[in-house]
C-alpha cells in the first residue's frame, strides 16, 4: 500500500465496538505493564541499596496486597488482576468497617464483655490505589 491508498474494512456496529474495546484493553494493558515495570525498577534500586547496608529488606520498598482469599503470586500481574484485587480489598474494607469496627464500638458502648479482635486495616492500601 502507498501513502495515497487506503484500505476499507466495513464492520457492523457490534464488531466496531468489540474492536474498539480490544484497542482500549491493549492500551491499558501496555500502560499498566509500563507503570509496574517503572515502580518495580525504582523500588528494586532502593531496596538493594537499603538491604546492602542493613541486610534486611525495607518493607517500604515493596507493595503487597492481601485480598480476602490470601496472597496471590503470579509471574506477571495484569491490569485485570489489579482490578480484581482492588475490588476484593474494597469488599474486605467494608467487612472490616461494618463487622469489626462498628460491632466492637457497639460492645464498648453497651459495656459488653468481649475480647478485642486485632486486625490490620487495609485503608492505606485502598487510599494509595485511589490516589488519596
Amino acid at each position: 500500500i502507498t501513502p495515497s491508498e487506503s484500505i476499507s474494512s466495513p464492520l457492523t456496529s457490534r464488531a466496531s465496538t468489540l474492536n474498539l474495546q480490544a484497542l482500549f484493553k491493549g492500551v491499558y494493558k501496555g500502560l499498566f505493564e509500563w507503570i509496574v515495570k517503572k515502580i518495580n525498577s525504582e523500588l528494586a534500586a532502593e531496596s538493594l541499596s537499603n538491604s546492602a547496608s542493613t541486610g534486611v529488606i525495607d518493607p517500604s520498598t515493596w507493595i503487597g496486597i492481601l485480598d480476602i482469599f490470601g496472597f496471590e503470586s503470579f509471574e506477571s500481574n495484569s491490569f485485570e488482576q489489579l482490578c480484581i484485587n482492588y475490588t476484593n480489598e474494597t469488599l474486605q474494607q467494608q467487612f472490616n468497617n461494618y463487622i469489626l469496627k462498628k460491632e466492637q464500638a457497639l460492645y464498648e458502648e453497651e459495656e459488653i464483655r468481649w475480647i478485642n479482635i486485632e486486625y490490620r486495616d487495609n485503608v492505606e492500601v485502598l487510599n494509595t490505589i485511589n490516589g488519596k
